[in-house]
């Protein structure tokens, strides 16, 4: 057996056990190393016109860019997620008084049922209707209740994950085009389909920060703001949960405003009626459609359906930060397959004209 077959095939063994050990071992902290080097390609331009102005100094730079990050994202984020789950908490107390009232006296959702339209046509069922009511919000106070207390834990887990993401980040940026260059030597790969793998990536990542964020913190700023407006408690707990909600295509914002909205047409309070739906419905729900196309370029959107898979799986998979990897992930999916595609065009069938001949047999049955 030829010796340089084995040497390869050793070595080849050899990095993917002690690659793979790496990996297991730092686990842990492979998505904060994922995010640092994410926001370091989206702060590379400010990186490089900083490091331009102050004469080379990379690692000043690099600090700078650090530091305006925790100054204009971090410390915002922070005291909005305190705020949150101040409300978050308050909501809870006071919902859970409400839900084991309404467990133990179904008569106001009876009451509620006699307002709506057509009641003597449902009125056959309002034993059912009333006993799945109140499984169903005994359901949500319970996975509210849940929520809070693991949201407290993943809290303080963001809080150590973003020290290592500023940590990382200083290095992504003092020597992150080195590094670049080293990952792209390694993969087996011709340079064009590197480079477009590597452009796919940036700009759907781009796009994702630029649209789908932007978008989620106007809608649920705007709703959030409905809600104030209505007398609804909890405003910015509700907002921040409609601006989370706003990723998921066609339905969106309006899985919490809508209910909401309902609730106050049931108990009368239709000055809230309109209010929701002006700002929550007209206004919030058209900011998808006028600003997407601005804020995203053509070329980085995807189908709604790869949009709202990607976005439900990343969620499922990596959690609140699923809302960027999804999508990227997605796009990259796709952008695999058009390399996969352009590599074997030579091995794979003409589809035209296997689509024409099949029309061409529907067309003229024999």
């Amino acid at each position: 057996m030829n010796r340089d077959y084995i040497n390869k095939t050793t070595l080849l063994c050899l990095v993917v056990i002690i690659s793979a050990l790496f990996l297991t071992m730092i686990h842990q902290f492979l998505m904060a190393i994922f995010m640092a080097g994410l926001f370091s390609a989206m702060v590379s331009p400010l990186h490089h016109r900083l490091t331009a102005k102050l004469r080379g100094r990379e690692a000043l730079a690099s600090i700078l860019t650090v530091f305006g990050i925790v100054l204009l994202v971090l410390t915002p984020l922070a005291i909005l997620i305190t705020m949150v789950i101040a409300q978050a908490i308050s909501v809870g107390q006071s919902v859970t008084p409400w839900v084991q009232g309404f467990i133990k006296e179904p008569s106001t959702l009876s009451a509620l049922l006699e307002k709506v339209p057509y009641y003597e046509e449902i009125l056959p069922y309002r034993d059912i209707i009333i006993q799945k009511a109140g499984e169903l919000v005994g359901t949500l106070s319970t996975f509210l209740i849940d929520s809070l207390s693991s949201f407290t834990k993943v809290t303080i887990g963001a809080i150590f994950s973003s020290i290592i993401m500023l940590y990382v980040m200083f290095y992504f940026l003092s020597m992150g085009d080195l590094l670049l260059k080293k990952i792209l030597y390694f993969l087996p790969m011709d340079d064009d389909s590197e480079q477009k793998l590597l452009k796919r990536f940036t700009s759907v990542a781009r796009a994702t920060i630029k649209g789908t964020l932007i978008i989620g913190i106007m809608q649920g700023a705007i709703c959030g703001i409905a809600f104030a407006i209505a007398g609804i408690h909890g405003p910015v707990f509700w907002g921040s949960v409609m601006a989370v909600m706003s990723i998921i295509p066609a339905v969106g914002t309006a899985i919490i405003w809508l209910p909401a909205l309902i609730i106050l047409a049931l108990t009368g309070d239709f000055a809230g009626v309109a209010i929701l739906a002006v700002l929550c419905g007209a206004v919030a729900g058209n900011l998808d459609n006028v600003l997407r196309p601005r804020l995203v370029g053509k070329d980085t959107e995807m189908h709604d359906l790869f949009v709202l898979f990607g976005t439900l799986g990343g969620i499922s998979m990596f959690g609140l930060l699923g809302i960027i990897l999804g999508p990227i992930v997605a796009a990259l999916f796709i952008t695999i397959w058009e390399i996969y595609g352009e590599a074997f065009k030579n091995y794979l069938p003409n589809v035209e004209v296997v689509l024409k001949k099949r029309r061409d047999d529907q067309d003229y049955p024999r």
